[in-house]
């Protein structure tokens, strides 16, 4: 039954987009009545298409073959974050020194605290060059992976991961921290977790969510330009 049920949806166009978009929207709903950080859409739509294709032992093959064209999704999309920018963009003429350095600060830091835990955990250079593209967005994150000779894959992952646990974690830290600053916050959310964490921000106000769709743009040049001059830092260590 399992394997009519993978030979009927392996050349389905829907199968893929349709899991995604179903189980993204359950998410939402899950997450409007329970209100936890921990119930994040993103995350419960992973967790509910994993559960389905295990259940069904329907392939991976089959569920990309029309769920890839979600990707083709992602380059339009992180353009449309420009649209809060526009809007707030008095804002960023009134911040743009401290904007800059705060964005340049975090997206090194990003960077250094990878070399810095693969230095001390030894892992192996493969795997630390597919780490250090993982807060900014995927569209970036992938191709930049791909030509300093890191996996994809574990790229994406990584940027996912990070994404999701900074969307969870960001209301939460600002109210320990105290931190009620809408630029600042948005400035985190958009430098440490890319767009996924502007969703967040987003939902906390319009400037917090300009200001992280500006900080996803200039952290993504700063690492793809911070990145190779790093890879030399490598050789300290490998």
């Amino acid at each position: 039954m399992n394997l009519n049920l993978n030979d009927m949806l392996s050349e389905s166009l829907f199968f893929g987009f349709a899991l995604s978009l179903l189980s993204y929207w359950l998410g939402t709903v899950i997450q409007q009545k329970v209100k936890h950080p921990l119930c994040n859409p993103l995350l419960l739509s992973m967790i509910f298409c994993i559960l389905f294709l295990k259940l069904t032992d329907v392939t991976y093959d089959t569920f990309n073959y029309g769920g890839k064209y979600i990707n083709y999704l992602l380059t339009p999309t992180t353009v449309c974050l420009a649209v809060p920018l526009y809007r707030q963009f008095q804002v960023l003429k009134d911040n743009l020194a401290a904007v800059l350095l705060s964005v340049l600060a975090g997206a090194l830091s990003c960077i250094l605290v990878v070399l810095g835990l693969a230095a001390v955990t030894e892992l192996d250079r493969t795997l630390t060059i597919s780490l250090m593209p993982k807060s900014i967005t995927t569209a970036i994150a992938m191709g930049l992976s791909e030509e300093v000779g890191g996996m994809p894959a574990i790229t994406v992952m990584a940027v996912i991961m990070t994404g999701l646990f900074g969307n969870m974690i960001a209301q939460v830290l600002f109210k320990f921290l105290h931190i009620e600053e809408p630029v600042a916050q948005g400035l985190a959310c958009g430098t440490g977790a890319h767009a996924i964490g502007t969703a967040k921000a987003m939902e906390l106000g319009e400037i917090q969510g300009a200001m992280s769709s500006l900080s996803v743009v200039v952290a993504g040049i700063i690492t793809v330009a911070a990145v190779p001059v790093s890879l030399q830092m490598l050789k300290v260590f490998f």
